[in-house]
């Protein structure tokens, strides 16, 4: 049996609940990162191997490409109604809207 495995009640070798959250897509943006966090933290704390480092660092990485995937696909859906110059409204999208000139949502 590997060290990845424990043994099942019918004696079938199954992963142990870290292997197979290592490999479980998150539910949410939020949840990528509170694992992120905690990848982060183990990886500093210098407690891991250098093959858990590793294991780690890829988890990581699969990590920030699925929040990048998911900031990107909510970029392309926010939208903003813009007021043009002759008064009328027309959704823009959001990244096209300088910074300076976007709504201030928490004081209306």
């Amino acid at each position: 049996m590997s060290e990845d495995t424990q043994p099942h009640a019918a004696g079938e070798p199954t992963a142990k609940p870290a292997a197979r959250a290592a490999h479980r897509t998150p539910a949410s943006f939020e949840e990528a990162v509170a694992r992120l966090e905690r990848l982060v933290a183990r990886m500093e704390s210098g407690a891991e191997d250098l093959d858990a480092m590793v294991k780690s660092f890829e988890e990581g990485q699969a990590l920030v490409k699925f929040c990048g995937e998911k900031l990107s696909a909510i970029e392309r859906k926010v939208e903003i109604l813009a007021r043009r110059a002759d008064g009328s409204v027309a959704a823009q999208p959001f990244g096209d809207i300088p910074p300076d000139s976007r709504p201030d949502f928490e004081n209306p």
